[in-house]
């Protein structure tokens, strides 16, 4: 969880996961889309992937090419994590106001 926090930490990665997340990309058409050149965004695409968040293929035509997708089972793991803090911090809050709430009435 560390590394895929610290993989979105960074504006160009977001952007990266946004774009994967309509479809698949090359890292030449990403790193276009981004406005970063080639090398930056192999360094991007080197974080994404250490942290899990993305996958790379190579297609058959092609063995220079790699084709990287979103890892939406990672990207879930992340949201249900999320989704636990909302749920505390919510649960906390509706206990503060109640206890906010009682205490008006004395």
């Amino acid at each position: 969880m560390d590394e895929a926090f610290g993989a979105l930490a960074d504006p160009t990665r977001r952007r990266v996961v946004e774009l994967l997340g309509a479809r698949p990309y090359r890292a030449g058409d990403l790193a276009r889309e981004v406005g970063t050149s080639a090398p930056v965004m192999s360094r991007h695409l080197r974080v994404l992937l250490r942290a899990g968040l993305v996958t790379d293929e190579r297609p058959p035509d092609d063995a220079r090419a790699r084709i990287f997708s979103l890892r939406a089972d990672q990207l879930a793991a992340v949201s249900a994590w999320l989704d636990q803090v909302q749920a505390h911090w919510t649960e906390q809050l509706g206990s503060f106001r109640r206890h906010v709430e009682r205490r008006s009435r004395w």
